[in-house]
């Protein structure tokens, strides 16, 4: 079954049947899937392409929740209200696989193998919130933007692609949305980090050069780089690289 695979989640009755056959549908890049208010028929799972979740509050304030990528589930936090409680936008063209929620519930009880689905969809919204909570708890601007270059790594290598070396498809503004920082932080982080030889960006393409260096990175407080060095005792940064201490 395509959405267990997706999700990896062991499957190993086989189910036929036409009423276990869920939707695929394609976007284009811009094209919203889904509005704050209306009304929640069906949750999502990426099966290629990158899109952007937002909260928009009464002043029209977006504030950027997640980035789902291959093998993503969202829409999960808008069931119990019944109506999605956020939006969600294609950053490039997508395929999705649509999964009514009523019909997936139905569903479970003549096939117990679709309770893991529907376990997993719980789990993984719950992992992404405590993601975006550690994310924010960062000690500062380049431990944030370090988290989310790992998290972003490992999420594209678990959908088969390099760790190393990707596209961001989210502008910086939206990074710095996502991580409750300023446009200008985030370029000055990831021009300083690029300077301190952890990472390379050209425009919008990343390269982690040391990702053993940017996870330990990740974990250290606000401080001169030297006294980072002592602590953390990782060698071999240029003593002279610039904007480390950016907030």
């Amino acid at each position: 079954m395509e959405v267990c695979e997706l999700l990896h989640i062991p499957f190993s009755v086989s189910i036929v049947g036409k009423d276990l056959l869920f939707q695929h549908v394609q976007f284009r890049a811009g094209q919203r899937i889904h509005t704050v208010g209306q009304q929640f028929v069906s949750l999502f799972i990426v099966i290629s392409g990158f899109l952007k979740t937002v909260s928009i509050d009464d002043l029209g304030y977006e504030q950027v929740l997640d980035f789902p990528m291959k093998g993503d589930v969202f829409g999960a936090d808008s069931i119990s209200t019944k109506r999605y409680s956020s939006e969600t936008v294609a950053l490039s063209d997508c395929s999705l696989i649509m999964l009514p929620f009523h019909n997936l519930v139905a569903l479970s009880h003549a096939h117990v193998e679709l309770e893991n689905v529907i376990c997993d969809i719980f789990g993984r919204e719950l992992l992404r919130k405590q993601a975006m909570l550690d994310m924010l708890s960062a000690p500062n601007a380049e431990a944030k933007v370090a988290r989310f270059l790992i998290s972003l790594s490992e999420r594209y290598s678990e959908s088969g692609y390099s760790k190393t070396e990707f596209n961001l498809r989210m502008t910086r503004r939206d990074i710095g949305n996502y991580l409750g920082l300023s446009f200008e932080t985030v370029s000055r982080t990831l021009s300083a980090l690029n300077e301190a030889g952890l990472i390379s960006v050209d425009q919008r393409a990343i390269w982690i050069k040391e990702p053993d260096m940017l996870k330990r990175f990740c974990r250290i407080p606000s401080c001169g780089l030297q006294a980072r060095q002592d602590r953390s005792g990782i060698t071999g940064w240029p003593r002279s690289a610039p904007g480390l201490l950016v907030n």
